[in-house]
């Protein structure tokens, strides 16, 4: 599963391959995407050279080759133009269901990993659907929820450490003090605890080795809100 902007690019770097032959500049492709900075492409490039969507050509400069693009878009559809949910959780999540008296069919549920998350700096981490899990309808709330595995410990004092399994139910809001997944400039994604000052959204950590970070509301997006763990030892 890629971000918007991964998958912007990606068809960005397509489109200028199959114009020209000529990848385009490290300039061209921020101005394509609405990025600030060039080292926002180099991340993204490196992202999706990681999930298999290209691969940098070595002793040539600027040269990329396309492998693949995403099932959900077509070669040939410009950056700004996709109709898709642009949040980065998509596809078939898990869903639960009312309980009933019939059998034993819903007390549990297959819920999909959808990659890892950093609990720490924020890194690009939502990836493909890559496996699933069975969890018991004790853990979990009504509507759709996916699981992600933790790097880092930015949320030790919170009991979630790294390399645990966090179950998330999918949602784009959340009160103050619940833990998110929190989408940063559409690129980044991190777990964090949520907190709003005035127009501005902190996204707080539980270790105090690391800072809070402030954001205006245009560049955070919420992806849902954790609402269980689980450890393996």
């Amino acid at each position: 599963m890629l971000t918007r902007k991964q998958a912007e690019l990606l068809r960005f770097i397509n489109e200028r391959l199959q114009e020209t032959g000529v990848p385009p500049s490290f300039d061209e492709m921020k101005d394509a995407i609405d990025l600030r900075s060039k080292s926002g492409i180099h991340r993204l490039i490196l992202a999706l050279e990681e999930r298999g969507f290209i691969r940098r050509l070595p002793n040539r400069a600027r040269a990329l080759e396309v492998l693949k693009l995403p099932e959900m878009s077509s070669p040939s559809s410009r950056p700004g133009r996709n109709k898709f949910n642009p949040s980065v959780i998509e596809g078939d999540l898990g869903r639960v269901r009312p309980k009933t008296n019939e059998d034993d069919q819903y007390k549990s549920v297959l819920i999909p990993v959808m990659g890892r998350i950093a609990a720490g700096t924020p890194i690009s981490a939502i990836q493909t659907n890559s496996h699933a899990i069975s969890v018991s309808q004790d853990f979990l709330s009504h509507g759709e929820h996916y699981a992600l595995e933790i790097r880092g410990d930015s949320m030790i004092e919170a009991g979630i450490f790294d390399r645990d399994t966090v179950i998330i139910k999918k949602q784009d809001n959340a009160d103050n003090g619940d833990i998110i997944v929190a989408l940063i400039d559409d690129e980044e994604a991190t777990l964090k605890r949520l907190r709003r000052k005035g127009a501005s959204i902190a996204l707080e950590a539980a270790n105090p080795a690391y800072e809070t970070r402030i954001f205006g509301p245009d560049r955070v997006r919420i992806q849902g809100k954790l609402v269980s763990l689980i450890r393996r030892y």
